[in-house]
């Protein structure tokens, strides 16, 4: 239904504000950040297909700021909005990661992998830099595209923890097909980083492979880290 034939108190932000944000869907959500339709369209119907075309909120969220505010029906105003409301929900996740130790954690890092990289259609490599306690410093997108793990320089990934004085490492990559199975590449760039890392004295806690379809932590699944130091 649209919002002009909903009784007032059925309407989302007057539901927000009487029974609390929880008792309202998605698209119900989004309509009160956007609070008006364009043309004719109800500012539901805009929010309903506007979760469609993205693939629910994890796709919203992946949307660089260019999509967001060339949407149609969405300007500059309604775009500030929505893309501050969903920078504070990524800087929320962020913050639950900042405050645990990743070392024994991958299930709690692939998991927030997958909500960063929601609605990514290619390839991504990146890392997480960690402090002597293995709690979250920074993220990092080193590449976007089809660049295979065999052309990951060690010094592109090393060189900012040094910089930054991180003390770990976990890289990670998004596989885009939904498969995470790890390829001959990323067992052989996790050596590669793993004896680089102890070169340098700086921990390869992890390689995790994230995808839609679930995730892989190469350390569990045998491949040399040099976490026992």
């Amino acid at each position: 239904m649209r919002v002009s034939e909903l009784l007032p108190e059925q309407r989302p932000r007057e539901r927000l504000l009487a029974r609390g944000p929880e008792t309202l869907t998605d698209e119900e959500l989004l309509a009160v950040l956007l609070r008006t339709g364009w043309r004719g369209e109800d500012v539901l119907e805009l929010a309903r297909a506007w979760l469609e075309e993205s693939g629910g909120l994890r796709g919203l969220m992946a949307l660089p700021a260019a999509a967001i505010l060339g949407r149609r029906g969405v300007g500059a105003a309604k775009g500030a909005i929505v893309m501050a409301a969903l920078e504070l929900a990524r800087r929320v996740a962020r913050e639950r990661l900042e405050k645990r130790r990743l070392l024994d954690r991958p299930a709690i890092v692939a998991t927030f992998l997958q909500e960063e990289c929601a609605g990514q259609r290619t390839e991504v490599f990146g890392y997480l830099l960690l402090d002597s306690r293995h709690r979250l410093q920074g993220l990092r997108r080193l590449h976007t595209g089809s660049r295979t793990g065999s052309l990951v320089e060690p010094a592109e990934v090393f060189r900012d923890a040094i910089l930054t004085n991180a003390h770990a490492l976990i890289v990670w990559h998004f596989h885009p097909s939904g498969d995470p199975t790890p390829s001959a590449d990323d067992v052989e760039l996790t050596r590669q980083l793993a004896q680089a890392g102890e070169l340098l004295n700086i921990k390869l806690l992890d390689h995790l492979v994230v995808a839609r379809g679930g995730w892989v932590s190469l350390r569990d699944q045998g491949v040399p880290t040099n976490t026992w130091r």
